[in-house]
């Protein structure tokens, strides 16, 4: 695969029927819970799981999306999508980039870049990210 970017945490996907809309290809909003799936797959390698968002009292919350739809996908498509942590202020800020491709013939389907914000999963107000998170995504900060 030639994704965008080095080293992407990547799972694979199959576009199920569920996924067909009236139009006979995925329909978007399939597109972001996938980006959801991987973002929290990579967090849960990183070490990061529900547990531990939960007894830190913090979670990263999506604030924004910016999804280009490049080609469709469509039922039994088996894809690809990678990500990468691109950005983040170590306080209250982090970006994902994503890359979702099609193996079987090299397509790129969907860019996107996901914005999210510590929140504090009591008041999900902000508040600063713990230390936990810093060990934990620092690491996968691309160039790091």
């Amino acid at each position: 695969m030639s994704w965008d970017l080095p080293t992407p945490f990547v799972i694979d996907l199959r576009v199920g029927s569920e996924d067909i809309d009236g139009l006979g290809h995925a329909n978007n909003a399939v597109y972001v819970t996938w980006l959801e799936r991987c973002a929290w797959r990579h967090s849960q390698r990183l070490g990061l799981d529900l547990a531990a968002y939960r007894r830190l009292d913090r979670a990263m919350a999506v604030v924004r999306h910016e999804i280009d739809y490049l080609a469709a996908a469509y039922e039994d498509d088996e894809l690809q999508l990678a990500t990468w942590i691109i950005d983040w202020d170590q306080r209250l800020r982090m970006t994902r980039r994503f890359q979702l491709q099609r193996p079987r013939d090299g397509v790129t389907l969907l860019r996107a870049q996901t914005t999210f914000a510590c929140i504090e999963l009591s008041s999900g107000k902000p508040r600063r990210m713990p230390a936990e998170f810093l060990d934990g995504y620092g690491p996968a900060l691309i160039g790091a």
